[in-house]
């Protein structure tokens, strides 16, 4: 089998292909990866195996939106998982373009491809944020889209692009919807990574508003297992909600950070809250539960604690990145 990774350079990608290729997805055994990363400044190297003295492991440096690029590459894959999208909302904030070409036209150019050639299964990985904000309960894959901000906005489309290819084209293509990662090899702009690697260096951290956003907090290891379920066992044309299950207002996180990292309060700058700041995201995973027999399996305070002494431990993986994105401006 020749799996094609979009952004198998970036945070989660890489994950999904180092456990591929340690022989973590069973069906995935003796499986070629060809991993597609244009490495923008969230996509290194450094976040993969030795690619030229890695069997089953083959880089292409380029970019999803071309056409000719993807065209070959999906012509020789029996499947693909999608990862490249451009993720940070503050970014998307900033300017929206770059989020709109990437995860919409993108998106768009491999589903073209993959129509073309008739790929076997595509799996397009997306975001809990494409439901917008929930004050109580979960939402199930069937809750309408409502993003609030344009990188979730750009996820919408792209999803919805997924399931018109599905329901035009008879595309075998799945749609997962995780909550949000953590977990080692992060780029330290995300709120994890930046606040660990900033009390590392003795610096404070910046928290929006109150804190009181709500989010649930999933393990990479646990969202990459349940990609590789959808691409072993999920149906085309379905959406598949990922979810870790330890929901924690932003204040939380930050207090659970400040002791695992022997700092207090004084170390936290309120800022002003983020433009359309959503304010509370909760999935229910019972759908890939029940027909995948997929189950968060790492305790959020373990996980946590590994990834602090992740980053405790890998300053020359997140120093430079740091420096060269010039993050931490916070103090």
């Amino acid at each position: 089998m020749r799996l094609l990774v979009t952004g198998g350079a970036g945070f989660i990608g890489s994950h999904f292909v180092r456990t591929a290729l340690a022989g973590g997805y069973p069906a995935l055994a003796g499986a070629e990866l060809v991993v597609l990363d244009a490495l923008t400044y969230a996509g290194t190297l450094t976040n993969l195996p030795d690619v030229e003295r890695t069997p089953g492991l083959r880089f292409v440096h380029g970019d999803v939106c071309d056409v000719d690029l993807v065209d070959a590459l999906v012509a020789d894959a029996d499947a693909v998982v999608h990862f490249a999208a451009e993720s940070h909302v503050d970014r998307s904030i900033a300017a929206s373009a770059e989020f709109v070409r990437t995860n919409v036209l993108g998106t768009q150019t491999l589903l073209d491809a993959a129509r073309r050639h008739s790929l076997g299964k595509f799996v397009h990985v997306s975001t809990d944020e494409v439901y917008g904000s929930i004050e109580t309960g979960s939402w199930s894959e069937t809750a309408p889209l409502e993003p609030n901000s344009p990188y979730s906005a750009s996820k919408a489309s792209s999803d919805l692009l997924a399931r018109a290819y599905a329901r035009t084209h008879g595309l075998d293509v799945s749609v997962t919807r995780c909550s949000n990662n953590y977990g080692p090899h992060q780029f330290p702009e995300k709120v994890v990574p930046l606040f660990v690697t900033n009390l590392l260096d003795g610096r404070s951290v910046p928290l929006y508003g109150e804190g009181r956003n709500v989010r649930d907090w999933l393990h990479v290891d646990d969202h990459c297992r349940g990609i590789a379920l959808v691409l072993e066992r999920g149906r085309g044309g379905e959406v598949y909600n990922i979810g870790g299950g330890t929901e924690l207002t932003n204040r939380e996180l930050t207090e659970r950070l400040l002791a695992a990292l022997g700092a207090d309060w004084s170390r936290v700058v309120q800022v002003p809250d983020r433009l359309g700041h959503d304010l509370r995201y909760s999935v229910d995973i019972s759908k890939v539960s029940t027909e995948l027999g997929y189950a968060p399996r790492v305790p959020f305070d373990e996980g946590l604690a590994a990834t602090v002494e992740w980053y405790r431990d890998n300053r020359s993986w997140w120093e430079p990145l740091k420096a060269a994105a010039a993050l931490g401006a916070a103090g």
